[in-house]
């Protein structure tokens, strides 16, 4: 499985959500970063809205129809553990 974070340069809420994600050891999940200043699509749609993370089941770049399931936004002040254990009950589904 595959998150996707939506950020941006300076988004102190981003980058604090990066970092307990990288720091969650007992999930299998890969993190890709996308930074919405890079793509005016991005920018668009979460100019206001980052951090944004989304669940994908992308597995490889032939499949341009990956599914993308955006994933409620957990509190600034959530512990890696209680991130843990939201991301454990979505990749449960």
């Amino acid at each position: 499985m595959r998150l996707i974070l939506y950020s941006k340069p300076g988004c102190h809420l981003c980058e604090g959500l990066q970092e307990k994600l990288e720091q969650i050891q007992n999930l299998s999940f890969e993190l890709e970063i996308r930074d919405i200043t890079t793509r005016e699509d991005w920018f668009a749609a979460y100019e206001y809205e980052v951090p944004v993370l989304f669940l994908s089941n992308h597995r490889g770049e032939e499949e341009k129809e990956a599914s993308e399931k955006p994933l409620p936004r957990p509190s600034p002040r959530a512990s890696v553990q209680q991130l843990e254990q939201m991301l454990r009950k979505y990749l449960a589904n």
